[in-house]
């Protein structure tokens, strides 16, 4: 990765004014904890903490021409970061330390609880981990009797349009932790959220396998930048 060459020291004027503006953006972010404010100055606000001695204005702008909104950066993979001009280890890290506490504060809201009364708040932490990421994922909510999330887990990374689904792996693996019912959730890095053929054959041969188990198949939910989509909301369960 690159240095950060933006986090170098200047002089005179420009000096006092890139102060005077930082303390005025951090003082509309306190007063009202971002609510309209733009998305490159929420980055901005971020990228302060990471480049403490230069204007980083133009790297936010930069960066959400590049990504197209504030949760395009930071859910881009450190990779790409990284072939940002002006971005370094300090600035990236401050990025995807953004991405991963959002991620676990809807984490939080959703672990333990009963997923059929916090369902929005299932589907808010599935889009923020997963909407965004440029292969398909493969994710599995286990569940007790209850319906209470006991187990969140990845399967399976893929490539761009595939995300291999191994039934007798799902079903060993809801055996091994007690688990009474599945959430299937997948994305679609393409961003429309529309189940395939494959998709719909693949999650009724796993209800067929998980049925005879015990097991239920509450739901396959796919996840895309342009919303979701409920296998049990569209009929298909």
């Amino acid at each position: 990765m690159g240095r950060d060459i933006f986090n170098q020291p200047i002089n005179g004027n420009s000096e006092t004014d890139r102060v005077g503006h930082r303390s005025r953006l951090r003082a509309r972010f306190l007063a009202t904890s971002g609510e309209g404010m733009p998305d490159y100055e929420l980055l901005e606000l971020l990228l302060m903490l990471a480049v403490p001695r230069r204007d980083v204005k133009p790297l936010a702008k930069q960066l959400i021409a590049r990504f197209g909104d504030f949760a395009g950066v930071v859910s881009a993979d450190i990779e790409r970061l990284s072939q940002v001009k002006g971005l370094g280890d300090t600035a990236i890290s401050a990025i995807k330390l953004a991405q991963a506490s959002a991620n676990r504060l809807l984490r939080e809201q959703v672990i333990g609880r009963d997923v059929i009364t916090s369902w929005q708040n299932l589907i808010d932490y599935c889009r923020a981990a997963m909407a965004h990421e440029k292969v398909e994922q493969l994710r599995l909510l286990f569940l007790d009797r209850k319906n209470v999330l006991i187990a969140d887990e990845v399967q399976q990374r893929g490539t761009v349009d595939h995300a291999p689904l191994y039934v007798r792996e799902v079903v060993k693996r809801a055996l091994e932790l007690g688990a009474s019912a599945v959430i299937l959730v997948h994305n679609h890095p393409s961003g429309d959220p529309t189940p395939s053929e494959g998709d719909i054959a693949i999650t009724r041969d796993l209800r067929d396998a998980a049925e005879k188990l015990g097991i239920v198949l509450h739901d396959h939910v796919v996840i895309g930048r342009n919303g979701h989509r409920s296998f049990k909301a569209l009929g298909l369960l």
